[in-house]
């Protein structure tokens, strides 16, 4: 296998892209692996990307039926929750994202695989272990335990600069640098003032619901029919009730 290939975990965000045009700079070749796990995604505009930034190669996976089966179905009927109120969607997604990329890395015969995960969290333990259980000999390169990279990239505001720098459209701005992580259970929402629990979201944010205080004063009933701790059924019922009663 080729010592100079690697595949990696790519979003089409902020960080994996700089990941990528990063390990392009370091002499890498790249094949940049986007799994379809629900996120609404715009795959021509990454796939676009993806290739501009220097990437040999990239595969989007449709993995949605194995992460609902395997993963979200099974979460579901155990009643998985962090601390009563987390729902562990993130969480749940990389074990199949792992899957989904050692699968890619095997058939192509590439020897590292790289991810964005921050060197402070639990991400960076669900990619490295998972990978490491379903394929031992790949070397993981992580970014953001890297000291070349750290010293030049000390957030995400010089991670945006740098995109700025290279020509390729990312999401995240000064005035909002926030990162997303989607799939068909969930979205979640870091960086910039959110990392500080004190602070309560900033108005405009929600991309999956409606912010809170724009929703309706009236909920809309909805039955979903369960079978062996599956869900098999769900009904919207046209009975309207007023919340809060």
């Amino acid at each position: 296998m080729p010592a100079n290939s690697v595949i990696l975990a790519y979003s089409g965000g902020l960080d994996t892209s700089c990941i990528l045009a990063w390990l392009v700079e370091k002499g890498f070749q790249v094949t940049a692996y986007l799994a379809d796990i629900g996120q609404e995604e715009d795959y021509v505009a990454v796939r676009k990307n993806a290739l501009l930034l220097g990437a040999k190669e990239i595969v989007i996976d449709d993995l949605k039926s194995e992460f609902v089966c395997e993963f979200a179905w099974p979460g579901v009927a155990c009643g998985l929750r962090y601390e009563g109120r987390y729902l562990l969607g993130t969480s749940l997604a990389r074990p199949v994202i792992c899957k989904g990329l050692v699968r890619a890395a095997l058939e192509r015969n590439i020897g590292h695989f790289a991810h964005g995960a921050t060197g402070k969290g639990n991400d960076q333990v669900r990619f490295e272990l998972g990978c490491a259980a379903l394929a031992p000999h790949l070397k993981a390169i992580v970014p953001w335990r890297d000291a070349e990279f750290t010293r030049r990239f000390k957030g995400r505001q010089d991670l945006i600069a740098y995109a700025k720098a290279k020509g390729f459209p990312v999401p995240a701005t000064p005035a909002a640098p926030y990162s997303t992580d989607a799939n068909l259970l969930h979205i979640s929402y870091e960086s910039g003032m959110l990392e500080d629990p004190a602070v309560s979201a900033p108005k405009g944010i929600f991309n999956m619901t409606t912010d809170p205080e724009d929703a309706p004063d009236v909920a809309q009933d909805i039955e979903i029919g369960f079978e062996k701790g599956n869900n098999t059924a769900i009904a919207v019922i046209n009975k309207m009730r007023t919340c809060w009663n």
